[in-house]
């Protein structure tokens, strides 16, 4: 079978595994669908961001994205993307995780998605693809998971706070201000977060502006402007940050690979 482009024509493969390459360029929007098969979203270049009914993930070259079969989702593309698609047939798929989410990706990891890229999407059996395959099944279950998660609320009042957020990250507006605008008390704004998103309103923005820094510094902007941009006091206070939420310094973090 010729490797294809369409996500269609992998999701019948008589194959546990099927690696699909795609590239798209900067802003490219992937409407809202679903696979009968659970897919691992990978880019060795560029961020997706993959929107779900539970929120948005942020998917940087570091990290991907298990998508459980049948999860209606979107994904936009910030930066030219280099996607590297896994599709895994849902009897092989119920030995995964049952929700989405974003896990680290080791040097082995990587060298084997690309790898599974290089080979027959229908793979002989005792080939060295379903070698391949089996040793990618093998390591998916016991990977590292990051909170690279913005969980959306469905509550129709505090969607609207959380866009109000999201479109002034660069603004500190506190949570007192927003439940006024929301004819709330600001405790009943505090508890109706906590319970929607599992996460505080501090802790909340926080991940808000942590997902846009990422999709700006993949395009290659400079740490002080999205620093500027999200309302941080400094370039400083800014890797500060994002340190802390993900282990390392902005410039380390985008040329690990």
């Amino acid at each position: 079978m010729a490797r294809s482009t369409n996500a269609e024509d992998y999701q019948r493969v008589a194959r546990p595994v099927a690696a699909m390459p795609k590239d798209f360029p900067s802003g490219h929007h992937i409407a809202r669908h679903s696979h009968p098969r659970g897919q691992l979203v990978y880019a060795t270049r560029g961020v997706m961001r993959v929107g779900t009914d539970q929120g948005t993930w942020v998917v940087p070259p570091q990290r991907a994205l298990w998508i459980p079969p049948g999860v209606e989702h979107e994904i936009r593309m910030s930066g030219a993307v280099a996607m590297r698609t896994l599709y895994i047939a849902p009897d092989t798929a119920g030995n995964l995780p049952a929700d989405c989410l974003v896990i680290e990706v080791s040097e082995l990891l990587r060298a084997l998605i690309l790898a599974a890229m290089e080979e027959p999407v229908d793979y002989d059996s005792g080939s060295r693809g379903e070698a391949i395959a089996q040793l990618l099944l093998h390591e998916l279950r016991g990977v590292a998971v990051v909170p690279l998660h913005l969980p959306m609320p469905r509550d129709a009042k505090l969607q609207t706070v959380c866009r109000r957020v999201q479109e002034s990250l660069s603004d500190d507006i506190d949570i007192e201000t927003l439940a006024r605008e929301a004819a709330m008390s600001s405790r009943s704004l505090a508890r109706l977060f906590q319970r929607e998103t599992g996460m505080g309103f501090l802790a909340w923005r926080q991940q808000a502006r942590l997902a846009e820094a990422l999709a700006q510094l993949s395009t290659g902007r400079p740490v002080a402007l999205v620093a500027s941009d999200l309302g941080y006091a400094s370039p400083a206070a800014f890797t500060a940050m994002f340190r802390r939420s993900l282990g390392t310094t902005p410039g380390k973090y985008f040329s690990s690979r």
